[in-house]
């Protein structure tokens, strides 16, 4: 059983892996959560093209057709998570926690802020003012949004999480309507400070900053192998 007096997170950097594949991987490793028999864990990676749309997206959100979304190469997947349509692409940094509320604080409206601190925390690390939106969940520059973010939580334990565009090639978000909000732009870190930024280094930040908003004491980093083997446990 988890020791809930030692925090201790569990993080694996995926790189880029397939968004079916992490999805995948993400229940395996609630279920073994709400079970008590994993700590908690943190996964960040990048996703080939894709077009995700939450369980209460409205599918005319998706305005581009299936010439575009060949061209394009991007798959398209309707998912569990609260929120609308989002996109998923390479240069983009992608959260998945999946950790225990019930060690934490029992609030999805605290966890969700908490989200947007962690990404408010690394803009302000190269002196942008993330800021929030009162009826849109997420981050934003200004009236442009830098980070989108879906979650799910069962028995009080999360799934999905953020997307953070960092290196993003922001014209594939023309084929929808992102979040299905069409009044506002998106925008990426290497837009706002006008240069290519090190995914590495924002990944070693949005660490830095969930461990102290989650208030772990310290975290073991598990391999990509290590995990996708661990994943095999957790099927037999």
């Amino acid at each position: 059983m988890v020791d809930v007096n030692n925090k201790i997170l569990s993080y694996a950097d995926l790189g880029f892996i397939d968004y079916k594949e992490a999805w995948d991987l993400q229940y395996k490793i609630h279920s073994s959560r709400v079970r008590g028999n994993v700590k908690d864990h943190f996964l960040l990676l990048e996703h080939p093209n894709t077009y995700t749309l939450g369980k209460t997206a409205d599918k005319s959100n998706l305005i581009e057709n299936e010439e575009y979304l060949k061209e394009k190469n991007i798959s398209v997947y309707d998912i569990d998570r609260g929120g609308d349509i989002t996109y998923h692409g390479p240069g983009q940094i992608v959260g998945y926690p999946i950790i225990n509320l019930n060690d934490w604080k029992q609030d999805t409206h605290k966890y969700l802020r908490a989200l947007e601190e962690i990404i408010i925390r690394v803009c302000l690390e190269f002196g942008l003012i993330g800021k929030r939106d009162p009826e849109y969940t997420g981050v934003w520059i200004e009236d442009r949004k830098i980070a989108a973010i879906g979650i799910k939580v069962s028995r009080w334990v999360t799934m999905h999480g953020f997307a953070f565009n960092i290196n993003t090639d922001l014209s594939l978000f023309n084929g929808i309507i992102p979040c299905g909000i069409s009044d506002k732009a998106v925008t990426s870190l290497s837009k706002e400070i006008n240069k290519t930024v090190e995914i590495d280094f924002i990944k070693s930040l949005i660490l830095k900053h969930f461990i102290e908003v989650f208030e772990y004491n310290s975290i073991e980093l598990i391999s990509k192998d290590e995990l996708l083997a661990f994943e095999l446990t957790l099927t037999n």
